[in-house]
């Protein structure tokens, strides 16, 4: 089974989320991310997950039409066993530039 960790911006992304937002993503983790990890075979199509190109070493899955996150693999804390640091949560907005000064 995967270990997970959360990186300080996925926490602050993650209370802006609604209530409902939380629970879709939990159970797209749950039903496919998660499976899929422990297959150590490809991802489902429907999370297309795809890595960041400006950030070599950082994926992108979609967990809604407009939810998307973004994750790292990180050291394993159990031998043998993926571990997952989740980086950012949230719409497709995740991937825009704060706005300039």
């Amino acid at each position: 089974m995967p270990t997970f960790e959360t990186a300080g911006r996925f926490e602050r992304d993650w209370r802006k989320l609604t209530a409902e937002q939380q629970t879709r993503f939990r159970k797209v983790i749950t039903e496919a991310f998660i499976p899929d990890i422990v297959a150590d075979g490809p991802f489902r199509g429907g999370l297309r997950v795809k890595g960041v190109t400006a950030y070599p070493g950082v994926f992108e899955m979609t967990w809604a039409p407009d939810g998307r996150a973004t994750f790292a693999y990180g050291d394993e804390r159990i031998p043998g066993e993926v571990h997952i640091v989740w980086r950012r949560i949230g719409t497709h907005d995740i991937f825009t530039p704060p706005p300039g000064p």
